[in-house]
């Protein structure tokens, strides 16, 4: 069911933006995309919360469909993306972060033969939104990609006509930079970054990815359908060397672009597919994520001789097991946390790649974790998020349960706004903050 405010409502809503709207969190991996709370948030949000006995459980809002995007936030507005189980509906939601009543349940795409997805962890609604304060960008992979007025949610502008075949399923979320939006299709027939004027739409430029995947059969055509051609990467820039570059990781190989151009300026080959994890700066080395499958993690000395093929020359060290597949990593204090999708945690010391620590959670973990302060929240598909000292040493500081069982499972990234966190479920939005 389609919910549309009244009149009424949306001019309320409208009203109720300030001139300059505090984007608590635009991106999926926050306001420094790098999953990173802001400071100013470290003493309000909450340790602690428990849906049983009511503890710090604000207001949880009924949720339709299926989806994994993280909710970005803006001002009073949180938006999120779900889609029918089958992929021929695709929505975007609006909700009063307030009161969490849904204002938007809007219908953005209809697709009468979607793709079978062939992944059962997968859906048609990963991909998650990024947020400018006049814009809310809205992307489903090959399904399409929109721009909405955030005060109305109407559409400014859509493309549908850039596509590829993802054969599991779309994975990437658009990234704002500049003028543009930047867009990754890493399919099983094409692979490429493309980016878009983000007033209007239009391409500004598209860049093919170079690499020799290396899987041809005897008559030259890709293995396995291309399965392993597919990549779920979000890019980010970086200042490196004093010069912006697009950080970009795909299957079989990871590249840096010059964003303005798409020009390819250096690239790393690896032996992964399916990358999804963040790539991570810190100081001068940079940490790259190489995929799910034998998932390796980089660390990349940053310098002004990065040119061409740099795989021999700038990696520093290389861990080589137990690599976060979907969640993307978190620095804090130097330490690198990340979690498999089978719930192993492990901090390891940035700068050398010496592992610190390792353990265990229950269940599936997709989304990212989240550091706030010296805490680091980690949620999984049975509804639960523990709360760990993000230092040196493995400490236990809580463990917070929703109820609901499967139905509570959590895929998506926690945000963040206000003091208050909110946490996508499977049937539930909830809001989560010290009463």
């Amino acid at each position: 069911m389609i919910r549309i405010c009244t009149l009424l409502a949306l001019t309320a809503v409208a009203n109720a933006q300030p001139a300059t709207t505090p984007l608590f969190w635009p991106d999926k991996n926050g306001p420094t995309l790098d999953n990173v709370a802001p400071a100013t948030e470290a003493d309000r949000l909450p340790l602690k919360w428990d849906e049983a006995s009511g503890e710090n459980i604000i207001w949880k809002t009924p949720i339709e469909n299926v989806g994994h995007s993280t909710p970005v936030i803006g001002g009073d507005l949180i938006w999120f993306t779900s889609a029918t189980v089958d992929g021929k509906k695709q929505y975007v939601y609006c909700i009063d972060r307030n009161t969490g009543k849904i204002l938007h349940h809007k219908l953005l795409f209809e697709n009468p033969e979607p793709e079978e997805l062939g992944n059962p962890i997968n859906n048609y609604a990963a991909p998650s939104p990024v947020l400018e304060a006049d814009a809310v960008y809205i992307h489903f992979g090959t399904y399409g990609t929109a721009r909405l007025d955030p005060k109305t949610a109407e559409v400014v502008w859509q493309r549908r006509d850039i596509n590829v075949k993802h054969y599991r399923g779309p994975g990437s979320s658009p990234l704002v930079h500049n003028d543009m939006l930047i867009l990754t299709f890493d399919g099983i027939n094409e692979q490429f970054v493309t980016a878009l004027d983000k007033n209007t739409g239009k391409t500004l430029w598209k860049t093919n990815r170079s690499t020799d995947y290396g899987d041809l059969d005897k008559e030259g055509r890709p293995t396995r359908d291309g399965d392993m051609r597919k990549a779920y990467h979000t890019p980010s820039v970086f200042k490196v060397a004093g010069k912006e570059q697009l950080l970009s990781v795909g299957s079989r190989a990871a590249f840096a672009y010059d964003p303005t151009t798409g020009k390819e300026l250096w690239t790393i080959r690896h032996g992964g597919f399916n990358a999804a994890p963040r790539v991570l700066k810190l100081d001068d080395m940079l940490f790259i994520n190489t995929g799910s499958e034998r998932s390796h993690m980089l660390g990349i000395k940053v310098d002004d001789k990065m040119s061409g093929d740099i795989t021999e020359s700038h990696v520093v060290w290389d861990r080589d097991k137990r690599n976060a597949s979907e969640a993307s990593p978190v620095i804090v204090n130097g330490i690198l946390f990340q979690i498999t999708r089978g719930g192993i945690i492990s901090a390891v010391d940035a700068k050398s790649g010496e592992d610190l620590w390792e353990d265990r959670f229950q269940g599936q973990h997709l989304g990212s974790p989240i550091a706030v302060g010296d805490r680091l929240y980690v949620c999984n598909d049975r509804g639960q998020t523990n709360v760990i000292r993000a230092g040196a040493k493995f400490e236990l500081l809580a463990t917070n349960q929703l109820e609901g069982g499967a139905d509570a499972g959590i895929t998506s990234g926690l945000s963040a706004a206000d003091g208050a966190f909110f946490v996508r479920t499977k049937t539930f939005l909830y809001k989560i903050g010290k009463k």
